[in-house]
């Protein structure tokens, strides 16, 4: 049904400007009843929406500050792959102190979500230790030497317990404010090993050198497998040792 769909947040909801979306969404801002909001569409799943729908709404629940769904008029959180959040405020990290704060806020985001069913059709990084595929990752695309670096570098989180993990904390996703840290865009959150979250500018996170270095080259290896191949994901996989 395309934008048609966004009808259904109410007669006056008014599309105003498109946003930043990534490769997989068109992203604008919306007005809803006179409050800004932003206005996603795309091709994800239901099964897929409903799963970050309640995550999201968990972690309002909890005190996490994330883009909250909007319901439609008659209760829905998302329909035909369109899905209506609250608008946040804020700018991106720029001093140590900031991305301090950003790895607090990962860190609370780690602790709520222990136990968390895995994201339909996803696979974390340790599943991909036998599995070929899942989602956008297909390690048959990739070179067989590529695939067994990958393999290597998320064998050394096997055993750690598992949660939801954003998966993509860059600048463009934290919205900041002096008075609380924003996670938004949750595209490519998952269940997966917490350290994932946590290579940060500076080692704002603090994790030690082993464990830095065991979460820096998982992490190059993932987004070395779900972008390939583009010229981002070659200069990622470059970055991960060979065996």
């Amino acid at each position: 049904m395309g934008w048609e769909a966004l009808e259904q947040w109410g007669e006056d909801v008014a599309r105003i400007e498109p946003l930043a979306g990534g490769v997989a969404n068109d992203v604008w801002s919306v007005l809803v009843d006179g409050r800004l909001a932003v206005c996603r569409l795309g091709t994800r799943s239901d099964a897929d929406l409903a799963w970050e729908t309640a995550l999201l709404r968990h972690l309002d629940r909890e005190g996490l500050t994330v883009p909250v769904p909007i319901p439609t008029t008659d209760g829905r959180l998302f329909a035909d792959g369109l899905v209506v959040m609250t608008y946040l405020e804020g700018g991106p990290p720029e001093t140590q102190a900031d991305w301090r704060r950003v790895a607090g806020t990962l860190r609370e985001l780690h602790r709520l979500t222990r136990g968390w069913p895995q994201r339909p059709g996803w696979r974390s990084s340790t599943d991909l230790l036998h599995a070929e595929a899942g989602t956008r990752i297909d390690l048959g695309a990739m070179p067989q030497e590529g695939v067994a670096r990958c393999r290597a570098a998320w064998a050394r989180l096997a055993g750690r317990q598992a949660c939801v993990v954003h998966g993509d904390p860059n600048p463009r996703n934290v919205r900041m404010t002096a008075n609380r840290v924003a996670l938004i865009d949750w595209d490519e959150a998952r269940v997966d090993v917490p350290d994932l979250d946590l290579v940060l500018p500076d080692n704002a996170a603090d994790l030690d050198d082993g464990a830095y270095d065991i979460a820096a080259q998982a992490s190059a290896a993932w987004e070395a497998a779900v972008c390939w191949k583009d010229e981002y994901s070659v200069k990622r996989l470059a970055e991960v040792r060979a065996l």
